[in-house]
């Protein structure tokens, strides 16, 4: 891990194209500023964790689950024919 010590309005710059600047500083916090193109996706750590485990959830289902799901889309499909 790198550890750097900036002050309000200094930034850093990871490859090409992310710039992150110090915005203001608190007694507890700190807040910056993410300067990345579009394509580039950024979250806070807790929001990426939390994405991470309903994707795992979500990927866990049972038989029932798929059974169910099989069972609609058959019912979808024989009213198309």
């Amino acid at each position: 891990m790198l550890i750097l010590t900036r002050k309000i309005g200094e930034s850093i710059v990871i490859g090409d194209n992310i710039v992150i600047k110090v915005v203001e500083t608190g007694k507890n916090s700190i807040r910056i500023g993410i300067d990345a193109p579009r394509e580039i996706t950024v979250l806070r750590q807790e929001v990426f964790e939390s994405i991470q485990r309903e994707n795992i959830l979500s990927s866990k289902g049972d038989k029932l689950d798929i059974a169910k799901a099989a069972k609609l889309f058959g019912s979808k499909e024989s009213k198309k024919k």
